[in-house]
């Protein structure tokens, strides 16, 4: 499953202030047009869509713990692991980084969707 563990917890109500809408159109369709929180504001969903090889239609988690946060894909909703759906979890955790810019990636099967680490 893909995913990318950050090194501390998240505020999710500053990342769902600062939600940016994202409407990638090449190489393939990519739409990141909302964010939900639970009422403990843990945890944050994001409706995606993909369009690539397939149209595909999930969500992407993002849960807060004590001192981590992960971004993956909601287990309900389990897409084809595409280019495209690694893509938008890619974007998703790169938004992550640009909003928390002292947060550092610990752990990722992703590597090639996400910035040079340093």
């Amino acid at each position: 499953m893909p995913h990318v563990v950050f090194d501390k917890r998240m505020n999710l109500e500053d990342f769902s202030n600062q939600f940016r809408v994202v409407i990638l159109k090449e190489p393939f369709l990519i739409k990141l047009m909302d964010v939900f929180l639970d009422k403990e504001k843990r945890t944050a969903l994001i409706p995606t869509v993909v369009i690539d090889k397939i149209h595909q239609q999930f969500l992407i988690e993002i849960s807060t713990r004590k001192e981590k946060t992960t971004v993956r894909l909601y287990p309900s909703t389990d897409p084809e692991k595409t280019i495209g759906v690694k893509t938008a979890l890619g974007l998703v955790a790169n938004h992550l980084l640009d909003i928390f810019p002292t947060v550092r990636i610990t752990r990722t099967n992703i590597d090639d969707y996400l910035p040079e680490r340093k």
